[in-house]
């Protein structure tokens, strides 16, 4: 940026020679010969957000961009270009990438960027906007290849900050800032899709059935500590028994299950 600044003033300073004054006081004569009409050609006004990048001769005129307001151009020998300083967004195409694993993804993004130096924007770049955008299209494929697609998954906000950088460093000598990249949307192939979604149905499979063994584990050691305290107490089982007969009867069953104890059918197959 220094160096661009110091090739702009050298331009500026070194004058338009005798050539250039004589067609600089003629251009005066003229606009004062045909006063007041010539202030229709000579009063220009730029916008708040807006600056006037003003040539004399083909040369940049000392003193940089214009604006906003009211300005004066001379006739026939000065020109000027409007550049615009609101920030705009441009829509990065999707662009087919192929990732570091392998895996060919559609990606598309959003760039938000302005122009914060309207001379150098004019001066050293044809036409800094479609440069701009070629430039992201290029950068978010290139950079996105040198990632795994797991990463480009989850790791959207790092990979986003990381172009940015890298854009605004490149652009900066553009005169254009680069202030926000997001990455919208990643599209995988439907193979790819099917693929994913299969192992992830198996994964949630697999998750379920270790919770259920789990669940399977816990419950036979409550029965075993259960059956351990009835053991201890045989009045226990009885009033189990009970409890389990209240339950039948209040649902208003006509069958009526009773339970023998083990050890009383036992008792009579000794005694046979």
């Amino acid at each position: 940026m220094a160096k661009t600044t110091m090739v702009g003033s050298e331009s500026t300073d070194s004058g338009q020679g005798v050539c250039g004054a004589i067609l600089t006081l003629l251009s005066l004569a003229v606009a004062a010969c045909t006063f007041p009409f010539s202030l229709f050609f000579c009063i220009k006004v730029v916008q708040e957000y807006e600056r006037a990048v003003i040539f004399r001769l083909g040369r940049l005129l000392h003193g940089g961009a214009k604006g906003p307001g009211i300005f004066f151009i001379l006739p026939c020998i000065e020109h000027y270009t409007k550049v615009d300083l609101r920030t705009l967004t441009f829509d990065v195409p999707p662009q087919e990438v192929l990732t570091k694993d392998s895996v060919t993804v559609s990606v598309d993004a959003v760039v938000y960027y302005r122009v914060h130096n309207a001379t150098v924007s004019v001066a050293n770049v044809e036409n800094a906007h479609h440069s701009t955008r070629l430039l992201a299209q290029t950068t978010l494929r290139n950079m996105l290849g040198t990632h795994n697609l797991h990463e480009i998954l989850s790791d959207r906000e790092s990979i986003s900050n990381s172009m940015q950088t890298y854009l605004d460093g490149v652009t900066d000598v553009w005169g254009i800032k680069v202030e926000r990249v997001e990455i919208k949307d990643v599209r995988l192939p439907v193979q790819l899709q099917r693929a994913m979604a299969a192992e992830a149905e198996a994964a949630r499979e697999a998750r379920a059935k270790v919770i259920a063994a789990e669940g399977e584990q816990k419950s036979a050691r409550a029965l075993k500590e259960a059956a351990e305290v009835i053991a201890q107490s045989p009045a226990a089982l009885q009033l189990r028994y009970l409890q389990t007969l209240n339950t039948i009867s209040a649902e208003k069953n006509s069958t009526i299950i009773f339970p023998l104890p083990i050890d009383f059918l036992s008792h009579f197959i000794r005694k046979g």
